[in-house]
């Protein structure tokens, strides 16, 4: 039927541009054509790019992604640089690439942060946040899963500042392996904490035999621009690497991988800025293999009208594989929209709204053998029931 309606709307165009006076009408008729187009071939697939890829630039392996949209509109997407082999510890580096066409294209690689050249220094775990009322970027960053250290750039990612330890100021003395990120932090936006910015990290505390007894998700936090940093709460026991968002009533919603046994991702919340956290709840639709996960917010309701969460990872119980992203419209309580971005070997994940509103995400994939950008559109992800207008 599209198709005949597109021949049809053609034909008769064609009939127009013969009779004088028709110009009017032949745009009416173009018009009609093009808009049969659209509905035959539905909203544009996802464009792919390679960005690190193990094995070259000198690294053996990268992971962890962390991806971020700088205030000039650079995207910037940094990983840990895997010198020797894919575990992850050893000599480690702080490595960053930027794109100033929308992801199009990626310059070369830039060393951020390394330690002891040739020695084993673990260096990782970015997980970046952008202070909107400076333009600064502030990246948080860990030495041997122990040390936490903060840098800043306030030139569009192009360098960075020497980084400056804070592991005094956010980590207990009965606390040993500590991770940042990796993935999104966030500026809050409303409430009596307007301009806080928020680190989602993890940690394990000394003389606890498992992960499921000894590990918590927490949260650091920085009230004055970056100057300071503070620990906030912890989530009960089990919880790992999280992901956190903003709520229209000022809470704060957390996002963790879980080794409660569940396959289920570990659900808290917190209504003093991070501070405290509500119990653990397993969330049903979130399944979840125990892996890193991303979530941001796409939305507010007073933008467009809706309010819409973003939330990926791989979609399945066992191993890491379809890679997948979801949409919800209620603050995270349910998550209606689900589509699968690639099928194969898939783990480590980063989303991000893009100035065109379109999505950006970077994920690992084929057994961790490279890290790939890609972009899509709200139409695409809802099979056309949800867009917004894009920016030019």
């Amino acid at each position: 039927m599209r198709n005949t309606r597109f021949a049809e709307n053609f034909k008769m165009a064609g009939s127009f541009s013969k009779t004088p006076g028709s110009r009017r009408g032949l745009g009416v008729f173009v018009l009609g054509a093009l808009l049969s187009l659209g509905a035959l071939v539905g909203a544009a697939e996802p464009t792919v790019v390679d960005v690190f890829t193990s094995g070259a630039e000198g690294y053996h392996t990268y992971r962890s992604p962390a991806l971020v949209v700088a205030p000039k509109g650079t995207l910037l997407l940094f990983c840990e640089g895997r010198k020797t082999g894919r575990g992850d510890h050893g000599d480690l580096d702080l490595v960053l690439k930027r794109s100033t066409d929308g992801g199009k294209t990626w310059g070369p690689l830039q060393l951020v942060y390394e330690e002891g050249g040739m020695k084993k220094i673990t260096i990782g775990n970015p997980c970046p946040v952008v202070d909107q009322s400076t333009g600064t970027i502030w990246l948080p960053l860990n030495r041997d899963n122990n040390d936490c250290l903060i840098t800043h750039s306030s030139d569009d990612g192009r360098t960075w500042s020497k980084p400056r330890l804070i592991t005094k100021d956010v980590k207990r003395a009965d606390w040993g392996w500590y991770a940042m990120g990796p993935g999104n932090a966030i500026q809050l936006t409303r409430g009596e904490h307007k301009g806080r910015m928020l680190i989602p990290c993890d940690h394990r505390v000394n003389g606890k035999t498992s992960l499921q007894l000894g590990g918590r998700s927490h949260v650091i936090y920085s009230d004055d621009g970056g100057k300071t940093w503070q620990l906030g709460g912890a989530t009960g026991w089990g919880m790992n690497e999280c992901a956190v968002v903003e709520l229209p009533d000022g809470k704060l919603l957390l996002n963790s991988r879980s080794y409660l046994g569940k396959g289920r991702r570990g659900i808290s919340t917190s209504s003093d800025g991070g501070l405290t956290w509500s119990k653990v709840t397993s969330h049903e639709q979130l399944i979840e293999s125990v892996c890193q996960a991303s979530m941001i917010r796409y939305s507010w309701a007073e933008q467009g009208g809706k309010s819409r969460l973003l939330f990926s990872n791989p979609a399945t119980t066992k191993g890491r594989h379809h890679m997948t992203v979801r949409l919800s419209y209620d603050e995270g309580r349910t998550w209606p929209v689900n589509k699968l971005v690639y099928a194969g070997s898939a783990a480590y994940s980063c989303l991000t709204v893009l100035p065109s509103k379109q999505i950006g995400m970077v994920y690992e994939r084929d057994n961790y053998k490279k890290i790939v950008f890609t972009r899509f559109t709200l139409d695409w992800l809802t099979d056309g029931k949800d867009k917004v207008r894009e920016a030019e």
